[in-house]
């Protein structure tokens, strides 16, 4: 059995947060590594993807080593000034943490960025690797990780 977590500890180490975005609600999207080119279905542009993807959808929080700075739930304003805190930094690790898995990835800047639910259910975040041409996701679900396969 492939350790999922190990996976992509590996693929991130070193990589560098190329582009962050929100999508719908509060969802946070980190871009990892060379971007390319996205379109939604009827054609338009939409935010490039990386390499590595990450998606937490809710809920987040980015943090340094003695506050939490911003999260899913402070303040709309504040989210993009801390989201141009993160382009361009280097992933230095990445870990899960919690008896239901969480993810933090932790960056060059002293910075990082954690998934943190506070509702019932799983744990959401989706980790996406793009770099073959079959993408792989990884997320937690009944408390265990889940692999697909493109």
């Amino acid at each position: 059995m492939t350790d999922w977590i190990e996976h992509f500890r590996a693929a991130t180490r070193g990589m560098t947060v190329a582009h962050v975005w929100r999508g719908y609600g509060s969802a946070l999207f980190l871009e990892l590594g060379e971007l390319t080119p996205s379109c939604r279905r009827d054609g338009s542009p939409a935010a490039p993807q990386g390499e590595i993807g990450v998606m937490i959808e809710w809920s987040w929080r980015i943090e340094d080593e003695r506050s939490v700075l911003c999260g899913s739930f402070s303040a709309e304003e504040l989210w993009a000034p801390m989201f141009d805190r993160l382009v361009g930094r280097e992933v230095i690790g990445l870990t899960t943490f919690g008896r239901l898995p969480e993810i933090l990835l932790s960056l060059d800047n002293g910075l990082y960025v954690a998934s943190f639910m506070t509702a019932e259910g799983d744990p959401a975040w989706t980790m996406f690797d793009r770099r073959n041409s079959k993408c792989l996701a990884l997320y937690c679900r009944s408390g265990l990780l889940c692999i697909e396969r493109d």
